[in-house]
Order: structure tokens, then sequence, then C-alpha cells
């Protein structure tokens, strides 16, 4: 019997985190731009929203972390500042609907981002944190660039957006597009810090290019098909979940940004 641990890992569980990623539900960009890849460097999208059969799948989301349990285990989400992320983090991991009168700030207003849908509750849900390190891919692709802060809050009240620096957006350049290169440098820096979080069962709400980049440079000592398992693109509104294990005393005092 082969007893070398070959293939397996054995970790303390205090150095674990279960992160429950989720790519953003269909956007009005990604429906042209599989039309016409040109239409993502139109303004038509800038910083575009959810298409109703994306808020289709956000209310299925939403129903199956319920069904499932889920949603009483997530102490935190964090959402890329973009609305279309900000709209599928809201509508699947927020409180009930919004009642007026409450001394309590609604997580989405009604309508916004020209949704047609009522404002978000959040009472009974966990907190929501916004960080520019899990936006998309920026630059070229005004669908990518972010609306400035100010608006977001307007639309999203309950959203804490201390983490995000300037107002407007100043990442995202019209003329240079971020390489995968410096995506998965930016989402190995998010990673990181996510291990400096106090919570341990945290959601992240982003975008394909991102999750895929920075997925894609772990699971090389695994075999083929555990790596494909989390290293291939996300479908909208698609959640996995993976565990995240502080092997290099990251967490303590440190703050990778």
């Amino acid at each position: 019997m082969d007893s070398s641990g070959a293939g397996i890992g054995l970790y303390p569980l205090h150095r674990s985190k279960t992160i429950h990623l989720v790519r953003h539900a269909q956007g009005f960009h990604n429906v042209a731009g599989e039309k016409d890849h040109d239409a993502y460097l139109s303004y038509d999208y800038l910083d575009a929203t959810l298409t109703p059969l994306g808020w289709e799948q956000v209310d299925n989301l939403r129903k199956h972390v319920r069904e499932t349990g889920l949603f009483k285990k997530i102490e935190l989400v964090i959402t890329s500042p973009l609305r279309r992320t900000m709209q599928t983090a809201a509508g699947a991991f927020g409180g009930g609907e919004y009642v007026n009168g409450i001394d309590v700030p609604p997580l989405m207003v009604e309508n916004a981002g020209n949704s047609g849908r009522p404002a978000i509750s959040s009472l009974n849900c966990p907190p929501f944190l916004a960080n520019e390190f899990c936006r998309e891919q920026m630059g070229v692709h005004p669908c990518d660039k972010r609306s400035s802060i100010s608006e977001q809050k307007s639309l999203f009240p309950a959203i804490d957006f201390s983490l995000v620096e300037t107002d407007e957006d100043t990442l995202w350049r019209e003329d240079v597009r971020e390489t995968k290169e410096d995506v998965a440098a930016r989402g190995l820096k998010f990673m990181n810090w996510l291990l400096t979080r106090k919570e341990k069962e945290i959601v992240v709400v982003s975008h394909s290019s991102f999750l895929f980049n920075t997925l894609n440079q772990f699971g090389n000592d695994c075999h083929p098909l555990v790596k494909s398992e989390f290293s291939t693109h996300f479908a909208n509104c698609e959640l996995r979940t993976v565990v995240i294990l502080d092997r290099g005393m990251i967490a303590p005092g440190s703050d990778p940004f």
C-alpha cells in the first residue's frame, strides 16, 4: 500500500476559508457581444446592467442558496463595484423586499439600473463590501468602466464602498486593456487579502475574465480533472465553492494591499 500521501493535502482547518465564487448574471453587454464582439467597444453598455434573463438567473440562485442552507452560513458578501455584479449580489444574497418607513437603508433601491425590480432590504442578510480588486479586466471596453461611487451609493445605499479610493474610475483606460497577466496578479493579491479577513465563509461576486485568470493560477499540482473543475470559464450566475488555505502565514497582521 502507498503510504506516501501523494495526491492528498492535509492542513489545519483554522487556516482555511470557504469562498463561494459567483460570476454576475447575464448583462446587456453579454448579449450584444455574443452577436458582435465590437459591441464591447460601445458606450451604450457603459457599466452594463442585467437583462431580464439575468434577473431570472439571479432569482434562481437566490432560491438555490436558501433551499440548500448555504445562505445561513455566509458571513460576508464581497462584490465588484460594477452595477451588474452589485445587482447580482443584492438580488441573490440580499434580504427580502424593502418596506418603506424602516430606519435602515435598502441594499438596492427600486428600479436600480432601470431594472424594473423592487427595492431590496439590507435586513436579515450578511454585510456587503465592494472591492475594486475583484472587478473585471479593465480598459478599452466601456462595459467594464464603473460609474462614480456617488452614483453607485445612490443605487446601492447599504453596500460598504469604503475600500474604493476614488469617486471616479481612475483605473479604467480608454486606450489600454489590462493584460491577462496583470489580472492574474491582481487576483492573487485579492485572494491573499481574503485570507486576512476574519470571516470564514465568504461570497465573492465578480466577472468572467477575473475569475478565470485568478483561478487558473491554482491547481497545477493536481490531477488535470481536478484543476479543470475550477480553472474553466464561469457561466453567467454560476456559483462554485472553493477552499483557500493559508500555508504561508499570510493572515496574521499582514495586508497585501
